[in-house]
């Protein structure tokens, strides 16, 4: 025991332990600083296409298709392994089969700038994205990629410091720190470790504390003032809860299935594939007068904040952008325009209970979707109760989320993430049990590197 104090002294006081920790310490500030980086790159994007489309609604038509097929050139000769969301390659790197070149390359520095610049150009082309995946992804990278830099102990780099940058990515991008710290152990780790939990807080802590610094403290959809009484008002927990996760199932399942049929016209025609999608993107866009192009930030926070009243069809026009955003390939996420739909199918349900707060319902809507979507709902409860900055809905998001995340998984019973994580250990790590489906985030460059031809890949099943 003594001799075990003293060895426990000497780590803590030691100089390289104290390298170790600074060197995590500035990682995690840098992961804050490039989030609020890429938040105002976002958001400048968003509002000089909704500008352009005040004004000229049908440039939509010209401006959408000819940036998601500029975006998917560059994604494919300068930053493979930038498409999608991000959060996907983030869990495929967790995979002990990612060891080495793979996990260098899904985590490398190239393509946390790539996943920046074109998720930016996305925005500004109309794509209904997200930057908080993307975030998760340029997270993880920085940390392994400083980890590499300073030599950290392998356990570090394998899961520790991973898990850090996903979190404070999350944090950072949200302003949202508890959400950041539950998102790693839910849906990232799938388990929460002893020994990895000291470093994921302190990114999130230090990666927190950056992004407080510079953006301010601000909650991500204002502040709301809900009253929520316990009887009558309880009926809309479990219509917004089978609503929210029958549609928000079906999204995932729509994403899943469409790519895997879209990967023989992505294989031969990406370009053109990306070009098709831009413009479904800009018809839905002009449908909706304008509506569903981009995150949908500013949409949800009328929703919620101001009350305004939207389309009854904005949550569906949003979900089928949101799906042509992203089989287009391009880098983007899928987080905020998720969280904007379920603003909207909120909104829709509010109409049905007029003697419910339409807020209170609005909130429930938006979390029952996203984790239909999602399918963590300890995730989503925590980060809609943070965004809006009200504890008072605790219990009421609590229920509706764990009703959203049953029904959304009779829908889809993968979750979405952990489906397009294992469609990409399927391209980057094939094995020999037998002939492996069509993958769902297939790329083709990451295949030829591998050195294996599509008729031989073999699956290996992820749970």
């Amino acid at each position: 025991m003594i001799r075990t104090r003293i060895f426990s002294s000497r780590k803590l006081f030691s100089s390289a332990a104290w390298q170790i920790r600074a060197a995590l310490w500035g990682g995690a500030v840098l992961v804050g600083v490039v989030a609020i980086l890429f938040a105002e790159m976002a958001d400048g994007a968003n509002h000089v296409f909704a500008a352009i489309v005040h004004h000229y609604p049908l440039a939509a038509l010209v401006l959408s298709p000819l940036g998601l097929m500029a975006i998917t050139w560059l994604t494919r000769h300068y930053f493979q392994g930038a498409e999608g969301s991000g959060i996907p390659q983030t869990l495929a790197a967790l995979d002990p089969r990612t060891k080495g070149e793979i996990q260098n390359r899904i985590l490398s520095v190239r393509v946390a700038v790539g996943k920046i610049l074109m998720a930016t150009l996305g925005l500004l082309s109309g794509a209904s994205i997200g930057r908080e995946g993307p975030t998760v992804h340029i997270g993880a990278a920085i940390m392994y990629s400083l980890g590499r830099w300073v030599k950290y102990p392998p356990h570090y780099l394998q899961r520790a410091l991973i898990l850090s940058g996903g979190a404070a990515g999350i944090a950072a991008a949200f302003n949202t720190p508890l959400a950041g710290v539950v998102f790693a152990i839910e849906e990232i780790s799938r388990s929460f470790e002893e020994n990895t939990s000291g470093v994921m807080l302190t990114g999130v802590i230090f990666a927190g504390m950056t992004a407080l610094i510079l953006a301010g403290n601000y909650t991500y959809f204002g502040s709301t003032d809900i009253l929520f009484t316990y009887g009558t008002d309880w009926i809309a927990i479990p219509v917004c809860g089978v609503a929210g996760g029958l549609l928000g199932g079906l999204f995932s399942q729509i994403l899943i299935s469409g790519s895997r049929k879209l990967v023989p016209f992505y294989r031969a025609h990406p370009v053109w594939l990306a070009g098709l999608c831009g413009l479904a993107v800009a018809v839905i866009g002009l449908a909706s007068g304008n509506l569903t192009y981009g995150t949908g930030y500013a949409e949800a926070q009328q929703i919620i904040s101001e009350g305004q009243q939207i389309a009854p069809a904005y949550p569906f026009l949003k979900m089928l952008a949101t799906i042509a955003s992203y089989l287009s390939g391009i880098p983007g996420g899928i987080f905020a325009p998720s969280l904007a739909a379920g603003a909207g199918l909120g909104a829709d349900l509010a109409t049905l209970m007029p003697g419910i707060s339409a807020t209170a319902i609005i909130i429930l809507g938006m979390a029952a979707y996203f984790t239909g979507v999602v399918q963590t709902p300890i995730t989503a409860f925590v980060i809609v109760m943070e965004m809006t900055d009200n504890q008072e809905m605790l219990l009421p998001l609590m229920a509706t989320a764990f009703i959203a995340n049953g029904v959304s998984r009779l829908v889809c019973p993968t979750p979405i993430y952990r489906a397009l994580a294992t469609a990409f250990l399927e391209v980057t790590t094939p094995k020999v049990k037998k002939e492996a489906p069509l993958p769902v985030d297939f790329h083709p460059d990451l295949e030829e590197e591998s050195g294996t031809e599509p008729e031989q890949r073999h699956t290996s099943r992820q749970d």
